[in-house]
């Protein structure tokens, strides 16, 4: 069955000013390049044609028109594998054009957080993410209902006001 969730691509396209991105995992379902890292290859960086892809491009485009996109990580360390390929393809999105921060969890216990990781769009339209044990996408939620939505924005201000900015966290 068809999902009646809009796509990222079409909530992005309708964001006016700002899109945040807060993931609380240490592992999400392994994807062919994480696999191709995990056997040693590496990305040419220089290279762009070899590894920009549509998400980038998204991401480009919009901050092009004036939106603010950022991203929070909170992340156990030492980190996960996952983490590290993550922290290493990060890259990409910085170059994009998304603001990146990193926060050890154990600087988080006090921080009312969400149980999902979510995309919140201009403070009002929340794409939440519902993940199976082994970090597959299993589903997402769209809600504008305001406490989840004043807890899901005052969550990720809370992150990113303590997080390292991701030329600065080391792995």
């Amino acid at each position: 069955m068809p999902s009646s969730v809009p796509s990222f691509d079409e909530l992005l396209a309708r964001c006016e000013r700002s899109a945040v991105h807060l993931e609380l995992r240490d592992s999400y379902a392994p994807t062919d390049r994480f696999e191709a890292w995990k056997r040693g290859e590496r990305i040419d960086w220089k290279n762009r044609e070899s590894w920009w892809h549509s998400y980038d491009q998204l991401i480009t485009d919009a901050v092009a028109r004036g939106v603010a996109i950022r991203r929070a990580r909170i992340v156990s360390e030492p980190v996960s594998e996952y983490i590290r390929w993550e922290h290493y393809v990060t890259q990409a999105n910085v170059t994009a054009g998304e603001g990146v921060r990193w926060l050890p969890r154990r600087h988080a216990t006090d921080i009312p957080l969400p149980g999902n990781d979510f995309w919140l769009f201009d403070g009002k339209l929340l794409r939440v993410h519902h993940f199976s044990g082994d970090g597959a996408v299993v589903e997402d939620e769209i809600t504008s209902e305001p406490e989840v939505v004043k807890l899901c924005s005052s969550a990720f201000e809370s992150v990113w006001k303590r997080a390292v900015p991701h030329h600065l966290y080391e792995i």
